[in-house]
């Protein structure tokens, strides 16, 4: 042993355009790993979206940490794949079972499930480095699980645990089994192309709730921060670009952009270590200019993540609770049988349903109101029932009876019109599957609607929003018994209280008549804090300029005869488009606009490349092509689709822009007005 204290074996990639961190085994007292050495990063194209990069790096780690290529062996290696429920956050809504298996992943299991001894097969670890996981992986040597090990760690592991790790593999004796342990560098999780959080398993950990309640320790706090911003670095990484800051003032916002900057910049003036090193025939995912990073709180918009929504993405989010690209509905979404299930006590039979870029359809409609989406899932059946009565024509014509694939072979090859049907079948099917799946999910999101009344919802908060005349007093609305939940009317009455000056003879009225309906008025003295802290912030500008929504008479392609949704007391609402303040925010800083008495004024300015750091605007910049918008304390569906409707509509053939959002967690209506009763309750609510 004594021969080996000194010895470390370092082995750097050719490529200094890498991703993730390898820690090549080597002989020390206590077996440990080397430090840090950047591995070897797919190349991309410059505009490969996080999605795609995130995708791919997940891909390498898949294939040993090898760099995938066309000229890989046609005959895969048969790999393990174990890893935490972080890990599988992370995979589940980027890669496919059936994807895994194409890659040679015979088998994916968790780290603290029952687990057999698989010899001659390596095992890939997928976990963050926590003392549960490790003490698992030490559990495993000693069991001699398997053969050879690769062991990946979501983010980097700390030089302690490394050699705490070290120790277990040299008690065990499999020292020579590990082949290599890397710092992966992606403790985020990436739902849309532009779109990505930091937890779902845990979330709770970085929610508005633990940022902002009256009891967290400076440790605590330091900790939440340092979680946002390993994970903000991550994402950077992997996108292989420094971006400049910008931030508002005294907020977990500037918290985070100080720290952030802090570490992006210690990570460049590494020359060893550096993971943002390229040289000029690699590039990151933006190119010619850096991207503009805005930081920003959940307190600078506290009505939208309250807001009853119209689109379909976000109502799948806000009633059925849709969480990694997955939602699950009931096999039988009717009324009826669901009044049936309620007589009897039975549990309905539910569905997973996976709403991802394969799905045509998804992507097509998951921003478009309800009304639209119900149309073309309509639309989408006609077109099927049409094919499918092409297809028996064709077959009643070729006197063909049957329906077994014997029957079709009986038909001769050069028969094209026939051959192409068949040919389409699996295309025709998987069709079928697809509307059937959006027909019972939006058929759940419909019951939804006529139970709780949320489209009268929506259309009352959009006119509180943007200023207009209510057609009855709002204390009368709340007090009709069949007019939502009591959640419901509580988010209702907190958009007007946040968006109207509320007298402190109305608010009490109006707190006594929700009372009355049920409702949890634990949020309310929160609320009241936050508004009188925010209040001349709010005074200034009305935030939810433009909003609003007119009322189409009818749906044009659903009162036909047959239709799959009964619309009938729906309104067919059809929604004015505006800029949510985080959207306006990002606008103003994506122009580079200042003066005027504009609320990006006394925004932070940070640049990581500064050796020097400054706060100081520069002058004559030009306006940025890039962002990613990141909040600080949860986002949600309505703001990403307000950020994706304003760079639709800004697009040009001369540029391109590009936004990014991001946020802490994703909440839905109910658990934010949770989070807003638990600090009520902090302060001594009801």
């Amino acid at each position: 042993m004594t021969n080996n204290k000194k010895k470390i074996y370092r082995q750097r990639h050719s490529n200094p355009y890498r991703h993730g961190t390898v820690r090549y085994s080597i002989k020390l007292y206590l077996f440990a790993f080397p430090t840090t050495i950047p591995a070897h990063f797919p190349t991309l194209p410059t505009m490969a979206t996080l999605k795609d990069r995130q995708i791919n790096a997940i891909k390498q780690m898949l294939n040993l940490n090898q760099p995938i290529t066309k000229a890989i062996s046609a005959e895969p290696v048969w790999k393990l794949l174990i890893y935490d429920r972080v890990g599988q956050d992370i995979i589940s809504p980027l890669i496919s079972i059936r994807e895994l298996r194409e890659m040679g992943i015979t088998l994916h299991i968790q780290l603290h499930s029952d687990r057999d001894s698989i010899p001659d097969v390596p095992a890939i670890y997928f976990c963050a480095a926590t003392e549960e996981n490790l003490g698992r992986i030490a559990q495993d040597f000693q069991n001699g699980l398997y053969d050879v090990y690769h062991l990946n760690f979501i983010a980097p592991i700390s030089r302690q645990r490394l050699e705490d790790l070290a120790a277990a593999a040299l008690q065990a004796g499999c020292v020579a089994n590990i082949h290599k342990v890397y710092d992966q560098y992606l403790n985020f999780i990436t739902l849309e192309d532009d779109m990505f959080v930091l937890k779902h398993q845990n979330s709770d950990a970085l929610s508005y709730y633990a940022i902002n309640r009256a009891n967290t320790e400076d440790v605590e706090m330091e900790n939440i921060m340092d979680s946002i911003v390993d994970s903000l670095f991550a994402v950077f990484v992997t996108l292989g670009t420094v971006p400049i800051v910008r931030c508002p003032k005294n907020s977990a916002a500037e918290m985070v952009a100080r720290k952030l900057e802090k570490k992006l910049r210690e990570n460049l003036w590494d020359a060893r270590n550096n993971l943002f090193h390229m040289d000029a025939t690699q590039t990151g995912a933006f190119s010619f200019q850096r991207p503009l990073l805005v930081l920003l709180d959940r307190t600078i918009d506290m009505a939208t993540p309250l807001h009853h929504t119209w689109t379909y993405q976000a109502l799948a989010h806000d009633v059925l609770e849709l969480a990694l690209n997955r939602v699950v509905v009931e096999e039988d979404p009717s009324a009826d049988q669901q009044q049936q299930y309620g007589a009897t006590g039975a549990k309905p039979k539910t569905k997973a349903c996976d709403l991802d870029s394969r799905d045509r359809f998804w992507c097509t409609h998951k921003g478009s109101p309800f009304p639209t989406v119900a149309e073309a899932i309509q639309e989408e059946l006609e077109q099927y029932r049409s094919s499918e009565e092409e297809i028996k024509k064709l077959k009643t014509t070729m006197g063909i009876d049957g329906e077994s694939d014997a029957a079709f072979s009986m038909v001769n090859d050069n028969t094209a019109k026939l051959t192409s049907a068949v040919n389409s079948l699996p295309q025709l099917l998987e069709k079928k599957r697809l509307i059937d799946m959006h027909t019972k999910i939006a058929t759940s999101i419909l019951n939804y609607i006529k139970s709780r009344r949320l489209d009268s919802f929506f259309e009352l908060e959009e006119k509180i929003m943007s200023k207009q005349a209510l057609d009855r007093a709002l204390s009368e609305v709340l007090k009709d018994p069949e007019f939502g939940l009591p959640e419901d009317k509580m988010r209702l009455f907190i958009i007007y209280y946040i968006c109207s000056n509320v007298s402190d003879g109305e608010f009490k009225r109006i707190e006594e008549t929700l009372r009355e309906c049920g409702c949890d008025l634990s949020p309310l003295p929160y609320i009241q804090r936050w508004k009188s802290i925010m209040k001349s912030t709010l005074t200034n500008s009305n935030q939810y300029e433009g909003s609003g929504t007119k009322t189409v008479s009818m749906f044009s392609k659903l009162v036909s005869q047959g239709s799959s949704f009964v619309m009938e007391g729906v309104k067919n609402l059809v929604v004015k488009r505006h800029n949510l303040p985080v959207t306006k925010i990002t606008e103003q800083l994506m122009e580079c606009r200042s003066g005027g008495g504009s609320e990006v004024d006394d925004y932070l300015y940070l640049d990581p490349k500064l050796l020097k750091g400054s706060d100081v605007v520069p002058k004559n910049r030009a306006p940025f092509q890039d962002a990613i918008v990141f909040v600080v304390g949860g986002g949600n569906y309505i703001e990403y689709q307000n950020l994706v409707d304003f760079i639709k509509s800004k697009q040009s053939t001369n540029s391109i822009r590009r936004i990014i959002y991001g946020a802490s967690t994703l909440t839905n209506a109910k658990q934010f007005l949770k989070q807003l009763s638990l600090l009520g309750q902090e302060i001594g609510g009801v």
